[in-house]
């Protein structure tokens, strides 16, 4: 009888060690995340941009360099979009369109990567900064990284593309007369 309540009170103890195990799915997204930033991938949760969504989910991130920022656009998959959003490609509507047409070679590119991604990505955004895929990480890092180059090329042939030219600080005129200063 003794025998049972010592093994009685260790599974008490051990109970909760075990659930501070992670799942399954963690041990994969833990993975997946770790593959995806050792390609230069950078891993975010947060709010996407969906109009009835509330709460966070994962972003990967492409960045552009600071020189060459990116534009703007917002690819939906049509499951979550509104009837309303103009059709693109492959199940995918503008919630915002670039405002330069983009150049054959990289419109191509886009559509064949729209074709591949995973039923579970939801929005392929494009700001100053970065190109963001906003999905629900549904498969491993190996089959990630086959993701990776696509998106670098991508990344690579929309970067310097910014819609609106960046604004340059101020800057008083120079005089000669005066030494420089104006006034």
């Amino acid at each position: 009888m003794e025998w049972l309540l010592i093994i009685f009170v260790l599974m008490l103890v051990g109970a909760p060690i075990m659930w501070l195990q992670p799942s399954p799915r963690q041990k994969r997204q833990m993975q997946l995340r770790k593959r995806a930033r050792e390609h230069g991938v950078e891993v975010k949760i947060e709010p996407p941009p969906l109009h009835y969504f509330k709460g966070t989910m994962p972003a990967y991130c492409w960045r552009y360099p600071l020189d060459e920022p990116g534009p703007d656009f917002l690819l939906v998959r049509e499951e979550e979009a509104s009837e309303e959003l103009e059709p693109y490609h492959s199940g995918w509507r503008w919630r915002v369109e670039p405002l330069r047409p983009l150049p054959g070679e990289v419109s191509a590119r886009l559509k064949a990567l729209l074709e591949r991604l995973p039923q579970d990505a939801l929005v392929l955004q494009s700001k100053e900064a970065a190109l963001i895929l906003w999905w629900w990480e549904s498969q491993t890092g190996e089959r990630f990284v086959t993701y990776v180059e696509d998106f670098q090329q991508l990344r690579d042939g929309l970067r310097g593309r910014i819609d609106r030219p960046r604004s340059q600080p101020l800057t008083p005129p120079v005089s000669s007369e005066n030494g420089g200063l104006s006034g």
